[in-house]
């Protein structure tokens, strides 16, 4: 055996002597106990589970939607408490248009207003781009093989 790998491995050794090896098994706690925590902290807010929420939007002020799909939604009626929880994703409000403007507050459809105006001086103002410019592909006016030739007689010269 290689005396200095018997030195580094007793320099390394985190035991003390005749104490047997051992390998430090890390236990991992499965999520269900924070599930557990979160459960009873609802049940002492009084919140009642209600089943069949498809999904939950959210409107921010910035003009953008907090989505959850198919989130777990518990609610207390007595004090206006709600507790919405899973995956939300945060999204434009043009994404989710169709869907949801039977959710749409005043405030929202002023938003939703703003946005389609901006969304019209956008279009507008890219069709006075594309009524400037000339769509037509100019006449060749030159050869390119003249124009060629004309090129290497001035890099020899």
């Amino acid at each position: 055996m290689n005396p200095e790998k018997l030195a580094k491995l007793q320099a390394n050794a985190n035991r003390s002597k005749g104490a047997p090896r051992r390998v430090v098994k890390k236990v991992h706690r499965p999520v269900a106990q924070d599930d557990r925590k979160l459960q009873g902290a609802l049940e002492k807010l009084a919140l009642v589970a209600q089943p069949y929420v498809e999904e939950v939007n959210m409107f921010l002020e910035e003009g953008t939607v907090l989505h959850f799909r198919q989130p777990k939604v518990h609610v207390s009626a007595a004090s206006n408490t709600y507790a919405i929880y899973g995956r939300g994703e945060e999204k434009e409000l043009t994404e989710l248009v169709p869907g949801i403007l039977n959710q749409l507050g005043p405030d929202s459809l002023a938003s939703l207003r703003k946005l389609a105006e901006s969304y019209q001086q956008s279009a507008a103002g890219q069709a006075a781009l594309a009524a400037e410019g000339d769509d037509e592909v100019p006449d060749l006016v030159e050869s390119f093989e003249e124009a060629s030739i004309e090129e290497t007689k001035e890099t020899t010269a």
